[in-house]
C-alpha cells in the first residue's frame, strides 16, 4: 500500500553525487547532437511512412525495489502514480493538437492526432498517440510489479480546442505548451533513470526515448514554423493567460500542478535539487542543439511537407 506520509530518506553526499554524475551522463548520451539531429530528420519520414518506434524486450518479472536508489520506495511510488495519471488521457491530447494543426500543417496534424472523418470519428490514430499510449498501461505494469497491487489512473480532463480569431497564434501558443510538457516528461524520466537500475531502468529508457524523440519534433517543427519567435516572446506566451476573463493554462500553473501531482512535498532536497540541475543541464544540450537549426536546414527538410 503507498503511504506519501513514511519518512523521508536522504541520500548519503556520496551517493548524492554519484546520482548527479549520472544525470549527467544519461543527459549527454541521450541528448547527443547527433541524436536530436537524427530524431528531427526522422519527421518527414513519419510524415509519409509513420512506424511507430518500437520497444526493446523487457524483462517484466524482474523488476523489484531493489533496483530504486536514492529515493524513497514510496515517493518513488507516488511519482509514477502521478506520471500514469498525467500520461492517461493520451486521446484528448492528441487530438486537441490536431484541431490546432489540421488547417495549417496537415501533415503534422496527421502525425500528432490522425485523422478524422466530416463527422468526427477518429478514422485513423497520430503516430504520436500510438507511441504514447504504450506510457500508462506501462507504468500501471511498474506499480503492480513493485507493489502486488493494481491500479487505475485517475480520469483527468484536459483543457480542449478553444480557437480565437487568429489561428496562428493560437497554434504558437499551444504548441509551446505541449513542448514545455514534453521537455518535463524527458526530464522526469531521464532524472528517474539515475535512480534506478536493471529492468526498472529498461522500462523508465523507454518512455525517455518516447519523450526526447516527440520534444525534438515538436520543437524542430516549432522553430520551422515560427522562424521569428525568439526568447522574449516564448517567455511572455508561456507566463499569461490569454485575457482576463478565460484563464487559458499558463506555464506557472502547469508546473504547480504537476509539482502536486508528483507529491513533490513528500521529496528530500537533494531529490528536489538534482530535478532542477537534470532541467538545467537538459535545456543547456538543447539550446546548443537548437542554435544548428539554421533556416536553410529546416526549410530543407520540412518546406515541402
Amino acid at each position: 500500500m503507498l503511504n506519501t506520509a513514511s519518512p523521508q530518506i536522504e541520500t548519503s553526499g556520496a551517493q548524492s553525487w554519484q546520482i548527479q554524475r549520472r544525470i549527467h551522463s544519461l543527459i549527454d548520451n541521450y541528448l547527443a547532437d547527433e541524436k536530436l539531429r537524427d530524431r528531427l530528420q526522422d519527421l518527414p519520414l513519419q510524415f509519409s511512412n509513420p512506424q511507430p518506434r518500437p520497444w526493446k524486450p523487457i524483462d517484466w518479472q524482474a523488476i523489484n525495489r531493489n533496483q530504486i536508489i536514492g529515493i524513497n520506495p514510496e515517493v518513488f511510488l507516488s511519482i509514477l502514480i502521478g506520471a500514469m495519471d498525467t500520461e492517461a488521457p493520451i486521446r484528448a491530447y492528441t487530438q486537441t493538437s490536431r484541431q490546432y494543426l489540421e488547417k495549417l500543417h496537415p501533415h503534422m496534424a496527421r502525425f500528432v492526432g490522425g485523422t478524422v472523418s466530416e463527422g468526427g470519428e477518429l478514422q485513423e490514430i497520430g503516430l504520436w498517440e500510438k507511441e504514447e499510449r504504450q506510457h500508462t498501461p506501462a507504468l500501471m505494469k511498474v506499480y503492480t510489479q513493485l507493489t502486488g497491487e493494481k491500479i487505475t489512473p485517475k480520469h483527468r480532463i484536459v483543457r480542449g480546442y478553444i480557437p480565437t480569431d487568429d489561428p496562428q497564434e493560437d497554434l504558437y501558443r499551444h504548441g509551446l505548451h505541449r513542448v514545455a510538457t514534453e521537455y518535463g516528461a524527458t526530464c522526469l524520466y531521464l532524472w528517474l533513470m539515475a535512480h534506478t537500475t536493471d529492468a526498472l531502468q529498461d522500462v523508465l529508457e523507454e518512455l525517455a526515448k518516447d519523450e526526447i524523440n516527440h520534444m525534438t519534433k515538436f520543437w524542430g517543427f516549432g522553430v520551422w514554423a515560427f522562424p521569428d519567435t525568439g526568447l522574449i516572446r516564448v517567455g511572455k506566451t508561456l507566463i499569461k493567460t490569454r485575457s482576463q476573463t478565460y484563464q487559458r493554462n499558463n506555464l506557472i500553473r502547469t508546473l504547480r500542478r504537476m509539482m502536486a501531482t508528483l507529491n513533490w512535498n513528500a521529496w528530500t532536497f537533494t531529490n528536489k535539487a538534482t530535478l532542477l540541475y537534470t532541467f538545467t543541464h537538459t535545456m543547456h544540450r538543447l539550446w546548443t542543439w537548437h542554435n544548428s537549426l539554421t533556416p536553410e536546414y529546416l526549410n530543407n527538410l520540412l518546406e515541402t511537407r
